[in-house]
């Protein structure tokens, strides 16, 4: 007896295993993550998988990201296809379940759960009920319900032959306008055709443009990084009280080093080249150990100041801007500077940046040189206290007495340090740009 119960148990835990269907809901990759988007499933309905097998791939506001199991299962019914855009972080996404589960009930499941998070993400009362009325209460029947119109009015269909509609298209002749002469009050081409309009609806007519006209704008839609970008930018220059300091330095030092270490470098590896940039992320470390102040974070009640420069490099991509992180640069040499910067905006523009290489960085450097810009302003990435802005290095005359011309051309470069004055003064801003223009002018500072 025993015996058969204990089968019994067996058997019905079983069945409740077999039938133990549950959400997959869209995880959040990150903090600030509170929506994303499906680039594309990697497992197909009806597919089983493994504890590290990657079920998805998942648009966050910054990067691509690999959602991986985190247990053995089978894809019973995907509710959110690729391409699908702000998906709120909670919201199902999948049905999921074991191997050898009974996978006919994931259809109504996810039915379920798509109503129910439509529900939640419109939080609109239902449309009231259309009540019944009795017989002597019902209204008299409708105009439209009458089996001919012996007239045409403004708002109602307007019924015309397909060649008279082409031409009041083409003219920019308004239907509504004209009189039909066929049949029910049918308008057919020679209505259109001997159209004349009033004075006022002639003026009016001229002044606007063809129906066919087609619009001289494109509207694009709103990406999940764009909109991240747009509302914390808009949030930093509103609460932050920004101000700008701009110095000149004299690049003439660093690009014949460059120079002299590129062609060193070439002859070992042709890709491993050094850029202006990557002096100016190991200048900007030197600066930040000897003015610690600029390496601060405002955060409400304490100011965080940073012991190790993590210096975020702004890189454009498609999307838009991002800024992936070089993690304590002034413990590193020019080389591996150079070797990260590349493989992380690499990264970046390809959308494959983890989370941890473009979050958490202390100081930002935005370089347009490369674009031909010679000073700009830019906006600082809270909750971090400065960004430098690089203009292009561009030739200037400058007074030097021990030539006999009495001036020598140098290659000078223009930058600016935004600041937020809640947590650096315009003295620490001003301490910081002298060390940092002492660090460029002198490279083999930085190198001992």
């Amino acid at each position: 007896m025993a015996s058969v119960a204990r089968i019994f148990a067996r058997r019905l835990h079983a069945s409740a295993r077999r039938n133990a269907l549950s959400q997959f809901n869209m995880p959040a990759m990150s903090p600030t993550m509170s929506e994303g988007g499906i680039a594309s499933w990697k497992k197909k309905e009806g597919e089983t998988f493994s504890a590290g097998d990657v079920l998805l791939e998942i648009e966050t506001d910054k990067a691509t990201i690999d959602v991986e199991a985190q247990d053995d299962g089978v894809m019973a019914k995907i509710i959110a296809p690729d391409g699908t855009k702000n998906v709120k972080v909670g919201s199902a996404i999948a049905i999921v379940g074991e191997e050898g589960d009974d996978i006919s009930g994931a259809a109504d499941m996810a039915a379920k759960a798509s109503s129910e998070g439509s529900k939640d993400s419109t939080n609109e009362p239902e449309p009231p009920k259309p009540q019944s009325k009795s017989s002597n209460d019902a209204p008299p029947p409708p105009s439209e319900s009458k089996p001919s119109k012996p007239e045409i009015h403004v708002g109602d269909r307007i019924f015309a032959s397909p060649i008279a509609k082409k031409i009041a298209l083409e003219r920019g002749i308004p239907l509504s306008k004209v009189k039909g002469s066929g049949p029910e009050g049918r308008i057919l081409r020679e209505d259109v055709e001997k159209y004349k309009p009033s004075a006022e609806a002639a003026s009016s007519t001229v002044s606007q443009p063809p129906a066919a006209q087609l619009p001289d704008y494109v509207d694009t839609p709103i990406s999940n990084m764009r909109r991240t970008i747009g509302s914390r930018l808009t949030q930093s220059k509103q609460e932050l009280p920004h101000y700008y300091v701009t110095v000149d330095i004299n690049m003439d030092k660093v690009l014949k080093l460059r120079e002299v270490f590129n062609k060193t470098l070439s002859e070992k590896d042709k890709s491993a080249k050094l850029s202006v940039n990557d002096f100016i992320v190991k200048a900007v470390a030197c600066a930040l150990s000897d003015v610690p102040e600029a390496n601060s974070a405002w955060l409400g009640e304490v100011i965080r100041t940073y012991k190790k420069a993590d210096i975020s490099v702004a890189v454009a991509t498609p999307s838009g801007l991002i800024t992936p992180i070089v993690k304590d640069a002034g413990s590193k040499g020019l080389a591996t500077i150079s070797a990260e910067t590349k493989a992380l905006a690499k990264k970046a523009r390809d959308g494959k940046l983890a989370p941890s290489e473009y979050q958490g960085g202390t100081f930002t450097i935005s370089n347009l040189g490369m674009y031909g810009v010679s000073h700009f302003t830019a906006i600082i990435n809270p909750p971090q206290s400065c960004i430098l802005a690089v203009g292009s290095t561009e030739p200037k005359f400058v007074p030097a007495s021990e030539e006999e011309r009495g001036f020598k051309v140098i290659q000078n470069m223009q930058v600016t340090l935004s600041s937020d004055h809640r947590t650096v003064d315009g003295a620490i801003a001003a301490r910081w740009l002298s060390a940092f223009k002492g660090y460029l002018e002198n490279p083999l500072t930085f190198m001992l």
